[in-house]
């Protein structure tokens, strides 16, 4: 072979790195070397080039790059080089990684708590957006949220963090992480759940359960609250309207609407969903854990309304 006219037969050139003559007689067929020579019996004859240039194939075969014979070819022709092939092989490869993250925290949703067929084709079908598309739904949830409130009404400000919902999980995500990831697809997929966004942002005026009414103290609201339920104070009790006779003493006299109106402006802006959407946020963002402040301002709004 070296003078260059030396020729092999497809099997000799099979012999070389250990490759079936079928698999040579295939590449040679597609048109990845030139059309060999022929002997006189009609047999392959190939030349030092289309050896080197079989020996380049399966080179570039082996490189763990998962390369097809069309992009094989277009290697071969100089039209792509490996480092543009082996860019576009990692960016299809973290697609496929990102994908199996997220059937693995499907796969543990569904594992760990009952979730119905319904529920289940919600999730499956946002879970396998990509990250530009799943953004694209959180966004259109907030579109649904928040149509009609004024460009500069207060709860606008709302808008903000419910879009800040992940697109992706972290490259590293824990195991909360993981759990938490398909449940907001639930949420953001419920026109009830972006319904009652709206209506929050809409009387809020930037006020929240920590603020419920002007001369009611927020952190008194949660601390007895939550002392309320750990001691198993029922509302309507004699001990529950001692509380509300002191939550509500601020010198102002008694009226019919006295009680009626901040238990309206606490449900107004109280909802385990909502602050569940805000704790899975915190989760995906690596946030403390807070604890939960629905379940004091529930029991407030009942003692409230027990004999009002």
């Amino acid at each position: 072979m070296d003078d260059g006219r030396a020729r092999l037969t497809i099997g000799d050139v099979a012999a070389r790195p250990g490759v079936p003559v079928r698999t040579v007689r295939f590449r040679t067929d597609t048109g990845l070397v030139d059309p060999p020579a022929r002997s006189a019996g009609g047999y392959r004859l190939y030349d030092a080039p289309a050896v080197a240039r079989l020996d380049l194939v399966r080179t570039l075969r082996g490189l763990g790059l998962g390369l097809g014979l069309p992009a094989v070819r277009e290697l071969l022709t100089a039209r792509r080089s490996v480092a543009e092939v082996a860019a576009e092989h990692v960016h299809a490869l973290d697609a496929e990684i990102r994908l199996l993250r997220v059937r693995r925290a499907l796969l543990q949703a569904v594992a760990g708590a009952g979730t119905t067929p319904e529920e289940m084709g919600i999730v499956s079908d946002l879970a396998a957006l990509s990250a530009r598309e799943r953004q694209q739904v959180v966004d259109g949830f907030v579109d649904r949220a928040f149509a009609g409130l004024p460009a500069d009404a207060p709860g606008t400000g709302l808008a903000a963090p419910v879009r800040s919902l992940p697109a992706e999980l972290p490259d590293e995500p824990t195991a909360e992480q993981v759990a938490a990831w398909p449940e907001p697809a639930r949420l953001v997929a419920d026109d009830s759940f972006a319904a009652r966004v709206g209506e929050m942002a809409l009387a809020g005026a930037g006020a929240t359960p920590e603020d419920p009414e002007p001369g009611v103290d927020a952190g008194r609201v949660q601390t007895l609250g939550r002392d309320a339920l750990a001691r198993g104070v029922a509302p309507g009790s004699d001990a529950a309207e001692a509380m509300v006779a002191e939550l509500l003493d601020d010198g102002r006299p008694a009226s019919p609407g006295r009680r009626a109106a901040p238990a309206d402006r606490l449900a107004t802006f109280t909802d385990a969903r909502v602050e569940r959407y805000w704790q899975l946020l915190g989760v995906l963002d690596g946030w403390a854990p807070a604890e939960p402040s629905v379940p004091a301002v529930e029991w407030w709004i009942a003692a409230l309304r027990a004999r009002d």
